[in-house]
């Protein structure tokens, strides 16, 4: 390993994300950057490399947490710093992995002077680490929520509040956020994704020169890394020394009312919460105007702030593409583009679309990019290189169709695997996908960690201490230290350092998520194609595809119809072949109700054998019909009867439809040990909807009606039995 780092200037193209970087090393009040595209596409390479350009800041001698010396922090845990010595030092790049422990970002007890000394003192973390620095969290999206927590409350309030093991701290805690995610793997909680101030996608260039010296420099790199770096020194001095000339014209830059008032106008049209963007696109604005060297913001500077700010805080379904509609930005901007406009409206007709001063791409980049996205050799960065939105318009916001998800790889339809025999239906597209609600698995389990079912695991909450079962994994250090403490007058205590032996220590017992196994066993049966229903249950599927993924599920899906059971999708965690597969499904014939259950029961069995710690949850998709072959209905229940007898966690999807409801999928979810839930039930806001129809409707009912309302029940389950019998 070399601890040469890749120039910042020798990247090619990602003009877009070259700019966010740097106007957030002018201006760190900007808020952070959070950088989505394609694994594979340097993001990491670029965030750590912008570490080299950062000025340096000056610190108090022998202070763990970075105070600034000409106002240190009163609450420093190192202070308090009078007439306090200083120093220079580099600007700090701190990395949050993903396996990351609440201990280690904010901070635990020092355990060495804990147990040798006996005395309490505290050991900082990432976050006092990170003060005036950069935090930087590679795959932010795989965070734990409880880390996410910790996160979310340091970076609103700038200060670290350390409250555990008997150690009560707090000091400060500003840092520059910087996120890379990978879109495929889920999306991040709103709350988290609104900390960041910009947001840049990326994707690979697919032009082969460019493709070519990428290639060429890596390979150039990884040979002579001293090098390599050395023929892009003047480059990177060139680049840092603009970062500092721009730092220093920042208190300068003049955000006019015309430019303020087209910030608010933008943020109110586009619809955003609150008002953390308005203020975003202020600072971000002025920090393009110090950026190219100007003392006033212009409508440019606005328009390309918009785009930074805005897509990822814009209203949307849960699974669109984050993005701006150019055209509406442009008008917009145009109809508060003058200063002295008597109406708070526009008073003449609209715009015609054309936009911005020339309805093209802007006449001046400001990112700083080496070789303007191009792969001729990186010269150095200057302020009239071209527009970065002009050097790589894939990368920037990629067009989605209103119907897409942001993470609905499948919505282009793929082509069935095999000619559709005539009594089967054409496959149908799935209708849009919506959030769904939350199904866990009871109990507490032990697999791997993800979003869904209560377990025990290496992150999470500490809940208890326990005497440790095998080697010492985690030392829950107050509960070791009040099982020995009653023992050092007998074992000959003297100084201050305790006396532990082996039956003293105590490990930690936390509490997290788990992921599951998800199975979906799919009814495509000639049942499910009446009354075109299943364009309504593809699109339930596909929401419950995207929960399972978003929360690092395994998948598998079971579909059965005609004359037996298909294993469309062995257990995987690929969500996009899942959804191909989906969508390429043809309907029709008889119902084999049992030979999907059974499919389905052999799969968790096998899967059990591989992975005995990740519990399952049987999602069946149905109407409840069973026909086809010798008494189809028994064998169903009997198929069924198998789940429950291993406690398997099942949810049944109940597909049937129409004015009169024979209530099968809900007697199938009984004797799977299982809940029903209606396609109108799926969503969150369905089911609350319901509650309050519940509440609104209620009344005492009489014992006639009861009893009407049970022989009425009896008679409808009787006649479905006589029906699935005689079709069987």
């Amino acid at each position: 390993m070399t601890d040469v780092r890749y120039p910042f200037t020798a990247i090619v193209g990602m003009a877009d994300l070259r700019l966010g970087l740097l106007l957030n090393a002018v201006s760190p009040a900007v808020g952070g950057v959070l950088v989505r595209g394609e694994k594979g596409t340097a993001k990491s390479t670029m965030v750590r490399a912008l570490a080299g350009l950062l000025p340096s800041i000056a610190t108090v001698d022998d202070c763990r947490f970075a105070c600034d010396p000409a106002a240190p922090d009163p609450q420093c845990p190192d202070g308090p710093h009078a007439a306090p010595s200083a120093s220079e030092r580099p600007s700090q790049l701190v990395e949050l992995p993903v396996g990351v422990t609440e201990d280690r970002i904010v901070g635990s007890l020092d355990l060495e002077r804990a147990l040798a000394e006996g005395v309490k003192a505290y050991e900082p973390g990432l976050l006092a680490r990170a003060h005036r620095g950069v935090l930087y969290i590679d795959e932010v999206n795989l965070l734990q929520d409880h880390v996410v927590d910790l996160l979310l409350d340091a970076a609103a309030m700038g200060r670290s509040y350390v409250e555990r093991e008997g150690v009560s701290v707090r000091h400060a805690a500003r840092f520059l956020l910087v996120g890379t995610m990978n879109p495929e793997e889920g999306e991040l909680r709103p709350q988290l994704l609104d900390r960041f101030g910009l947001t840049v996608e990326i994707a690979a260039t697919r032009d082969p020169v460019e493709r070519a010296e990428v290639v060429r420099r890596r390979l150039a790199y990884d040979a002579d890394p001293a090098g390599f770096a050395a023929r892009f020194a003047a480059e990177e001095r060139a680049l840092a020394e603009r970062i500092t000339t721009a730092r220093e014209l920042l208190p300068a830059v003049e955000l006019t009312d015309v430019a303020l008032r087209q910030i608010t106008a933008v943020c109110a049209a586009f619809e955003v919460d609150g008002l953390r963007a308005d203020i975003v696109m202020a600072r971000t604005a002025v920090a393009l105007a110090a950026w190219d060297g100007r003392t006033e913001v212009l409508e440019e500077d606005v328009r390309r702030a918009a785009r930074l700010a805005l897509p990822h805080r814009r209203r949307r379904n849960p699974f669109d593409a984050p993005g701006l509609d150019e055209e509406q930005l442009d008008r917009t901007l145009e109809e508060h583009s003058r200063q002295d406009d008597p109406e708070p409206e526009g008073d003449g007709p609209g715009p015609d679309g054309d936009g911005g001063p020339d309805g093209g791409p802007e006449d001046g980049g400001p990112d700083g990019g080496p070789d303007g996205g191009g792969p001729d050799g990186g010269g150095a960065p200057e302020p009239s290189d071209g527009d970065p939105e002009a050097s790589a318009p894939e990368a920037s916001a990629p067009e989605t169709p209103a119907t897409e998800g942001a993470d609905a790889p499948a919505q282009p339809p793929v082509p069935a695997q095999h000619p559709t025999p005539a009594r089967e239906s054409a496959p149908v597209a799935a209708g849009d996908p919506y959030r769904t609600r939350l199904f866990t698995v009871k109990g507490t389990g032990h697999g791997a960690q993800g979003r869904r079912s209560p377990a025990e695991t290496t992150g999470g909450h500490t809940i208890r201490a326990r005497r440790p079962q095998g080697a010492l994994a985690r030392l829950h250090l107050t509960a070791t230290l009040q099982a020995a403490a009653p023992h050092q007058a007998a074992r000959g205590r003297s100084g201050r350092a305790l006396l532990l032996r082996k039956d003293d220590f105590r490990e930690q017992v936390r509490q997290g998520r788990e992921s599951n196994l998800v199975l979906f066993v799919v009814d495509a049966s000639g049942s499910m194609a009446a009354r075109q229903r299943m364009t309504a249950v593809k699109g339930a599927v596909l929401s419950l595809l995207m929960d399972a993924y978003q929360r690092r599920d395994k998948i598998g899906m079971i579909t059965f119809r005609g004359a037996g059971a298909e294993l469309a999708l062995p257990p995987t965690s690929s969500v996009e072949v899942g959804a191909a597969r989906l969508e390429s499904l043809p309907t029709g014939g008889r119902t084999p109700l049992a030979a999907g259950l059974l499919r389905a029961h052999e799969v968790l069995r096998v899967e059990r054998l591989r992975d005995p710690d990740r519990r399952p949850l049987l999602v069946v998709v149905t109407d409840g019909r069973a026909t086809g072959g010798r008494d189809a209905l028994a064998q169903s229940q009997r198929a069924a009867a198998l789940f429950a007898a291993q406690g398997t966690a099942s949810v049944v999807l109940d597909c049937e439809s129409g004015p009169v409801r024979l209530g099968l999928a809900r007697t199938l979810a009984g004797l799977l040990g299982g809940t029903t839930v209606s396609l109108d039930e799926l969503r969150p806001e369905g089911v609350a909807s319901l509650v309050r129809e519940n509440r609104s409707t209620s009344r005492p009912t009489s014992r006639s009606e009861n009893r009407s309302t049970n022989h009425s029940a009896n008679r409808s389950a009787n006649r479905a039995t006589t029906t699935m019998r005689k079709a069987a």
